[in-house]
């Protein structure tokens, strides 16, 4: 086909009208290791675009997301939504179980819509203990413009990924544990990729870059914090600032207030914090680890600056106190236990059938999952449940013929991780596969650019070179007139 009748066609759908369908999101990214020091140790992390933390995804309820992922790291790689369902594909999943990696050199395009969804979470590289070395970001997804917030629209949106973090790199963590030695005591505790404000010159070194958030004063913003860390659980508190939370992971919460908020590895809060204070300096914003050896406090807490735009000096002093018992696993518990969900909010809902009616639910099956300490199992270190360590096949599990750890009925068929979020006791085995099952269709359709590996390798084509989407290509401009397929297959015709 001639360019010339190409650009036509383009030209006429993009006057044609809107289609009718949800709009579609598109990203083009390269994954690649970058240089930092967020701890005064010059290391290789995992950059999205060179940036570390990667580029965040901003999306409305029901878009539609065709995310690129060309993987420039050495080794293979996988990508992982944190709590987004991918609604009617298990393909997306970004897990060894349900996706073969993609090798080094290589790309894959992640096709899924953000269904019925709406709230604060984050992606990371889910192949062994990459995200101990970054490849993480933020995905908002926001609601649509007829489902209003059970809160006033926030001045501004803060995000911030907190989490521990080792100065040796993934590839020696992974010989550590492969060899049969726990990790221990993290390095640190970073908040968007960076290290501690010098809050104390014999605990914080000099030269570390730190993370300044500025805000306005009297203004509210809502900060969505994220744990992306390895195993070590955050204490997370805003020097004389209220924490009015909201929002847990897609879910609106009785709007309460709390000084300070245990985060667990994986999970994300969203917090609406009003600049109400006077700003006669600024003030600390502090992620402190929990469950921890006394020695190790100070070396693992992380501290941000928060800067009024009329501040009148630097922050000075001690840090906020954390909770009173380093120990004290019943605060947080009762804290966790404190934090009630929204049913009268408006808000879209994951489960339709029956949001509102829970207790009429009928309970066919209970599993109980026991975790225990990591135990040795032929010689090798390896974490449980149930007395049980997963080893991931070389042949993803929804590939036919193969099988699962448990088979239940829930309203996304196909085949899903159950998993630990600790890092460290997931490579060693913490993890099981739930295969969601639809009685009236039982196919199991591989997408056009499935990938293959394991007992299948031999089908697996060499990848050609195809159209990379770009946001500054100039067909973004009909992205939301034309449809995905017309897109692809006219620069197939064009490369032709």
């Amino acid at each position: 086909m001639p360019p010339q009748l190409l650009l036509l066609l383009l030209l006429a759908a993009s006057l044609a009208p809107a289609r009718a369908g949800d709009p579609y999101a598109y990203y083009d990214w390269e994954v690649s290791y970058v240089s930092a020091q967020p701890l005064g140790v010059k290391q290789k992390v995992i950059g999205i675009n060179g940036q570390f933390p990667g580029p965040a995804l901003n999306v409305t309820t029901n878009w539609n997301l065709v995310v690129n992922v060309r993987n420039a790291l050495d080794e293979p790689l996988l990508l992982t939504w944190n709590g987004v369902q991918q609604r009617k594909t298990a393909w997306q999943d970004g897990v060894l179980g349900t996706n073969c990696a993609i090798p080094a050199g290589w790309n894959w395009t992640y096709t899924f819509q953000v269904k019925d969804q709406v709230g604060s979470f984050f992606y990371f590289p889910s192949t062994p203990l990459h995200r101990a070395a970054g490849g993480y970001g933020g995905i908002t997804i926001n609601n649509r413009e007829v489902i209003p917030i059970p809160f006033g629209f926030p001045d501004g949106d803060i995000t911030l990924f907190i989490g521990d973090w080792y100065n040796r790199d993934h590839k020696e963590l992974r010989k550590a544990l492969d060899g049969g030695t726990l990790l221990g005591a993290p390095d640190g505790v970073l908040i968007n990729g960076l290290g501690p404000y010098q809050y104390n010159e014999s605990v914080v070194p000099p030269g570390i870059v730190y993370e300044r958030i500025n805000v306005e004063p009297g203004k509210t913003y809502r900060f969505r914090v994220h744990n992306v860390g390895v195993s070590t659980s955050l204490n997370f508190r805003i020097q004389n600032h209220n924490l009015l939370l909201v929002e847990t992971e897609g879910s609106y919460t009785s709007q309460q207030n709390y000084t300070n908020l245990d985060i667990h590895v994986g999970q994300s809060y969203s917090f609406l914090v009003t600049m109400d204070q006077n700003a006669s300096t600024d003030y600390y914003v502090v992620a402190s680890a929990r469950f921890v050896d006394a020695a190790v406090v100070d070396k693992l807490t992380g501290v941000a600056i928060l800067h009024y735009s009329n501040s009148q000096g630097p922050a000075s002093g001690p840090l906020p106190d954390p909770p009173n018992d380093q120990y004290d696993t019943a605060f947080s518990i009762n804290q966790a236990r404190s934090i009630r969900w929204n049913v009268t909010a408006s808000g879209a809902r994951p489960n339709p059938q029956g949001s509102f009616h829970y207790g009429d639910i009928t309970v066919t099956d209970v599993y109980l999952l026991q975790s225990r300490p990591p135990e040795l199992i032929d010689g090798k270190l390896r974490s449980t449940l149930n007395e049980i360590s997963y080893v991931a096949p070389s042949t993803p599990l929804v590939f036919p013929g193969a099988w699962t750890a448990i088979l239940v009925f829930l309203d996304n068929a196909g085949i899903w991780n159950l998993r630990v979020q600790n890092l460290d006791t997931w490579y060693l085995g913490q993890e099981v596969y739930i295969n969601v099952v639809n009685p009236e269709d039982n196919s199991s359709t591989l997408p056009d650019n499935a990938m293959f590996c394991g007992a299948l390798s031999s089908l697996q084509k060499e990848q050609s070179h195809r159209f990379i989407y770009s946001e500054a290509s100039p067909v973004a401009q009909w992205r939301n007139t034309v449809s995905l397929l017309f897109l692809l297959s006219s620069f197939t015709i064009w490369l032709q």
